[in-house]
């Protein structure tokens, strides 16, 4: 394996190194425009503009432009840009950008050589591959159009087969009746109306609107759009001085290229670069900067005027609002939902919104996400949920060239609570697309995430590696107690250290005594619950229930024995590692929890002896507790904290947060045992409500109990994320989520954990497979 002999300290020494590139010490700011990968076309744009104040005015007024692309060339392949099959579109754009810009300069004969051949070479397959989609998009045709007239009037000379020549006269004609057709500003048809696009628009449309131009630079910041490339084309047709502080600006903040537009949020930036840090699992390598960020963006948390936004202002504000909500109340910050619903009571953006759908995903895959974390009496979250969800489900419209649709499609059938954080890592890691932040005018603008990739693939390969590891120890334990050739029931060991492995956010090598200890206590859960519905008789449960009452399994026999002394062994190791951790003795504690589950195994097979058909309430109240989840989550939290309150371990006193993990579990684990336990003459909650409204079919029985699931996990929610409502502390809380999730996992859309081969490939993806990474060069 790639990374057996990498250890966690070296992975630490990587991050340092990431932080002193990027983190001011002591004061952790940062400036976020190091994070934005230059455009090759915008930069070329600035490399054009003349210094008419010279003697000579054959000049470049920002030489450093000139230099940055004599610099950011693909020597090999002769391109400007990302090189890869994501978004060749742009790459041929930039190229033929930097190629005319050299040669407006006479500088640079072999780089203009090199990226003409790639142009000759590439223009057949790239627009090809659009119109085999249907047809090229607006901005390669607005854009490849203006520059190759731009180029001819230059004296470049390209030559392309008949083919191609053709294509370009289609791409021509497609570009005449785009002009024909829309408003030089027209915020209903595009994210960016014309004008964004001055650079490459006839030169009659400027002398035919040249006053109303003026006049959008004079009301706004010097830019058009905030487009570096459309600002310097209005500058050499105006030199207006607000365009000139702009660009100045733009190249004091960014001198190593600029992107494709300025200015960026700042803030939008620092959350984006937190939200790739939390997506690719390295939280715990950057919490205190994290922390900080997060402190400083709630203190100064103020709500913007929207109203008085420009449309496309309004998008940007939705997309950073929306963000914010959903990582501050992530991380415990008490926001509500109307610092990002606002959209919506305002008509004017939800109807952009849905007319420009392929530009929008990422805004509305934000705004989806953020509504992942609703809390009871949230109708706003509902909403924007609804509105999300619709938008997303038409990912038909999207554009792949410009963002995949991997990620969305994976928010869109798996639901949050259902998705395990270690393979949620690996797919933003393995995502080409994860570090992409909003969508400019011809490409995705993206986050300079080299290093943080790189180090996060580390990180997962290294965890792998010691899970595996721990996974041989666990598979040892269970063959020494007898577990796995037992006879009866389902074998679970892998499924049970996956799901434990894989489900916790805890820091890494502290936990691993936790991954193990929660694996033996579901792989144990496993046996005796198939012994109490399979194997058992009457009697022989009865003196199993009756030993682990007392803790004594002397007089047992047979398969109970097995059972008791693996138990014993497991409750042994608990508490030991508890007592060295903390200095105390807690056994009676976890004997009593082990106690209560097995009376409740013990009370299920009786009534299903007897045929006995309890209430709704006496079955919840056993129900809840012949899951385990709290067999589980308890013992753990201990571990995890010396402060867990020892009252709340005592059975029928738990926590708020630990009842509704319960009660939760239970009727997950309902909603997909129903047909086989009616089968086999058993009860459950479903069919228990069927029971009881006569009218009740089971058609109408699932949605009762899903829709009284999702009031107990919106509740459930707020619990572990606010910290009024519960006193347990947060890692504590964090184990209880990490639980709820898993059972969500086995359960959310069918019974994956009965199933012998349906968790193969997520185990594969978590424990075996190396990471494959797809980044554009």
């Amino acid at each position: 394996m790639k990374f057996e002999n990498c250890s966690s300290s070296d992975l630490y020494v990587l991050a340092e190194e990431i932080k002193k590139e990027t983190f001011e010490l002591d004061t952790f700011s940062i400036n976020p425009y190091s994070f934005v990968c230059a455009s090759a076309y915008d930069t070329a744009w600035l490399a054009m503009i003349e210094d008419l104040c010279g003697v000579n005015t054959q000049q470049p007024l920002f030489r450093g432009c000139i230099d940055w692309i004599l610099s950011n060339q693909n020597v090999v392949e002769g391109l400007w840009g990302n090189h890869g099959d994501e978004n060749e579109g742009e790459t041929l754009t930039s190229t033929l950008a930097c190629v005319v810009a050299l040669r407006k300069w006479n500088i640079g004969s072999l780089h203009i050589s090199k990226g003409k051949r790639y142009i000759e070479r590439s223009m057949e397959r790239i627009i090809g591959e659009y119109c085999k989609r249907g047809s090229c998009p607006r901005w390669l045709v607005l854009m490849f159009t203006g520059l190759l007239e731009l180029a001819q009037q230059l004296g470049l000379h390209f030559f392309f087969s008949n083919r191609v020549k053709q294509m370009i006269n289609d791409l021509f004609f497609r570009r005449q009746e785009i002009l024909h057709q829309e408003l030089l500003v027209d915020d209903r048809c595009n994210r960016q109306p014309l004008l964004a696009y001055l650079e490459v628009l006839p030169l009659t449309l400027y002398a035919e609107n040249q006053e109303d131009i003026i006049g959008k630079l004079d009301d706004l910041d010097g830019s058009l759009f905030q487009s570096p490339s459309a600002t310097a084309a209005a500058f050499m047709l105006s030199r207006h001085t607000k365009c000139l502080a702009y660009l100045q600006s733009l190249l004091q903040r960014c001198p190593h290229g600029v992107p494709q537009i300025y200015p960026l949020s700042e803030e939008f930036m620092k959350l984006s670069l937190i939200n790739i840090m939390h997506n690719f699992g390295l939280g715990e390598y950057f919490s205190k900067e994290i922390d900080h960020f997060l402190f400083q963006i709630h203190k100064s948390y103020e709500s913007e005027d929207v109203e008085r936004m420009p449309i496309w202002s309004k998008v940007d504000q939705l997309h950073k609002d929306s963000l914010k909500f959903r990582l501050l109340r992530m991380n415990g910050y008490n926001v509500l939902p109307e610092s990002f619903c606002w959209f919506l009571n305002d008509e004017e953006i939800q109807n952009h919104l849905k007319t420009n759908i392929e530009h929008l995903f990422l805004v509305m895959l934000s705004v989806y996400r953020a509504t992942d974390l609703i809390f009871p009496e949230e109708s706003e979250l509902e909403k924007a949920k609804e509105f999300s969800r619709k938008f997303l489900e038409k990912n038909e419209f999207m554009d792949e060239k410009m963002v995949s649709s991997s990620h969305i499609k994976h928010e869109m059938s798996t639901p949050w609570m259902a998705r395990l954080k270690h393979l949620d890592h690996r797919m933003w890691i393995e995502d080409r697309d994860s570090n992409v932040i909003s969508i400019g005018k011809a490409s995705s603008i993206r986050i300079h995430a080299d290093k943080l990739t790189h180090l996060a693939s580390r990180n997962f390969e290294l965890r792998q590696a010691v899970y595996r590891r721990e996974m041989e120890d666990l598979t040892k334990w269970v063959k020494k107690w007898g577990l796995s050739d037992i006879g009866f029931g389902r074998e679970k060991t892998t499924y049970c250290y996956f799901a434990a492995s894989s489900s916790t956010s805890l820091p890494f090598e502290s936990a691993a005594n936790v991954r193990k200890l929660m694996a033996k206590s579901g792989i144990l859960i496993t046996v005796a619950d198939d012994f109490f519905d399979e194997e058992g008789s009457p009697d022989e449960l009865e003196a199993l229930t009756e030993a682990v009452l007392r803790w004594e399994g002397k007089e047992l026999k047979g398969y109970g024995k097995i059972i008791f002394k693996a138990l014993d062994n497991h409750l042994k190791e608990t508490a030991e590692t508890y007592r060295n951790q903390h200095g105390t003795e807690i056994t009676n504690h976890f004997r009593n929890i082990w106690g209560e589950t097995f009376e409740s195994w013990l009370c299920e097979a009786k009534w299903s002896k007897k045929g006995h058909i309890p209430s709704m309430e006496e079955y919840l109240r056993n129900g809840i507790i012949s899951t385990a989840a709290h067999t589980i989550v308890l013992p753990i939290s201990c571990l995890m904290e010396s402060s867990f309150p020892q009252q709340k371990l005592k059975p029928g006193n738990y926590d708020n947060i630990t009842t509704l993990l319960m009660t939760i579990t239970r009727l997950l684990n309902d909603l997909q045992s129903y047909q086989k336990e009616r089968e086999q003459g058993k009860i459950n909650s479903v069919l228990l409500n069927m029971r009881s409204h006569c009218s009740f079919k089971i058609e109408d029985s699932i949605p009762y109990i899903k829709k009284i699931i999702e009031s107990k996990r919106r509740e459930f929610v707020e619990y572990v994320l606010m910290d009024e409502l519960s006193d347990l502390p947060k890692p504590c809380k964090d184990i209880h989520m990490s639980v709820c999730k898993i059972f969500d996992m086995f359960f959310n859309k069918k019974n994956r954990y009965d199933s012998d081969t349906e968790m193969l490939q997520d185990i594969k993806k978590a424990l075996y497979d190396p990471v494959n990474i797809r980044r554009l060069s």
